[in-house]
C-alpha cells in the first residue's frame, strides 16, 4: 500500500469515525443510534486494519477484524435485543426514543464542535513530536472520548447512556492505536471482554430496572427516589 494511498483511506476511517460520534448527538430514535455505532464500530476496525497493513502487523489486521466483530456486531445486537424488549411492551414504547435529552440537539451539536476544537488543541504538542498520518490523526480518538461523555451525562434514558459509555470506550481505542500503532493483541482481548460484560451487566440492569419502575429516565428514577 503506498503512502499517499494509506494516509487517504485513515483519513476517511478517522472521519467517519469521528462523524458516527456527531450523529449520535443528532439522533433521537435508540435504534438509529444503535445502527450508527455499529458503523462506528466499522470505522473503528478500519483503522487499526489499516495501521495493521501498513506496518505489516498482521497481529494488528487480526485485533481490527475482533474489533469490527465485537463492537459492529456483538454489542449492536445485544443492544437491538434490548430495543426489541421495549417496542413489544406498547406500555412502555416512548422507552426506544430520547424525547428529553438534558441538553437540546443544536446545543449538543454546537459543543461537539468546541470539544473537537478542544481536542485538536490539547493533542497538537503530541503530534508536533512525532509528525505521522496516524499522529496527525490523534485528536480525533480525544474528541469521541470527549463527545462520549458529553453523550453520557446528557441522555436521561439508560440505554442512550450505555452508547455513551461505548463511545468513550471506541474513543479511547482509538486513541490507543494511533498513539502507538496498536496495541498487544492480549491487552485488547481483555478489554474488549470486559467491555461486553459491562454491557451485559448494564443490558441487564436496565431491564430490571424497566419492569421495576416502568421506565428508564433517570431523571424519572430520581423522583422515585426522592
Amino acid at each position: 500500500m503506498s503512502g499517499g494511498l494509506y494516509t487517504q483511506l485513515l483519513d476517511l476511517a478517522c472521519g467517519a469515525f469521528l462523524l458516527a460520534a456527531v450523529i449520535v448527538l443528532w439522533m433521537r430514535e435508540l435504534a438509529a443510534i444503535v445502527r450508527v455505532f455499529a458503523l462506528q464500530g466499522v470505522a473503528l476496525a478500519a483503522i487499526a486494519v489499516l495501521l495493521g497493513a501498513h506496518e505489516q502487523r498482521w497481529d494488528l489486521v487480526a485485533v481490527g477484524l475482533g474489533i469490527g466483530a465485537l463492537r459492529a456486531g456483538v454489542l449492536p445486537y445485544l443492544m437491538r435485543r434490548a430495543l426489541t424488549a421495549l417496542a413489544a411492551d406498547r406500555a412502555h414504547s416512548e422507552e426506544a426514543r430520547e424525547t428529553q435529552p438534558l441538553i437540546n440537539v443544536a446545543a449538543s451539536l454546537l459543543t461537539a464542535a468546541l470539544l473537537t476544537l478542544l481536542a485538536y488543541a490539547v493533542a497538537r504538542p503530541l503530534t508536533e513530536l512525532h509528525p505521522t498520518p496516524a499522529t496527525r490523526a490523534l485528536p480525533v480518538g480525544l474528541a469521541v472520548v470527549l463527545i462520549g461523555f458529553f453523550v453520557l451525562v446528557t441522555r436521561r434514558r439508560a440505554l442512550a447512556q450505555v452508547v455513551g459509555f461505548l463511545l468513550l470506550d471506541n474513543g479511547i481505542t482509538a486513541t490507543a492505536f494511533l498513539a502507538t500503532s496498536g496495541v498487544p493483541l492480549i491487552v485488547e482481548l481483555g478489554v474488549s471482554f470486559d467491555v461486553l460484560l459491562a454491557v451485559l451487566v448494564l443490558q441487564i440492569l436496565t431491564t430490571r430496572v424497566r419492569e421495576t419502575f416502568g421506565t428508564t429516565d433517570i431523571d424519572d428514577l430520581r423522583e422515585l427516589h426522592d
